[in-house]
């Protein structure tokens, strides 16, 4: 008898602070993935789907979001962590504003 399945693995990659698309609330959100694997009996041998995803923490809002943009986010808040220029409060996608400019506008 073989015994096969699937077994789900979330890691948290990171918190940083966003404006939350669903409530407007610029709050802490954490950026997760989750990653199913394929287990033989009951030892996981390897992944065959990854998904990335972040939640606010003031509503509860999950959206999901690219690789490329996770992956994006995580180095945005090591550089913020590390004392470098990355600007928390940002939205999903939007430039950030550099001193004397003026603000994007959609």
């Amino acid at each position: 008898m073989i015994i096969f399945g699937t077994k789900g693995y979330l890691y948290q990659l990171a918190i940083m602070t966003l404006v939350c698309g669903q409530c407007g609330n610029p709050s802490a959100h954490t950026l997760r993935k989750r990653v199913t694997k394929f287990t033989l009996f009951f030892v996981p041998l390897f992944p065959f789907s990854s998904k990335y995803a972040t939640q606010c923490t003031f509503c509860g809002a999950e959206a999901s979001v690219s690789k490329e943009t996770a992956e994006q986010l995580q180095v945005q808040s090591a550089g913020a962590q590390g004392g470098q220029g990355a600007q928390g409060g940002q939205a999903y996608g939007q430039p950030q504003q550099q001193p004397g400019q003026q603000p994007y506008q959609h």
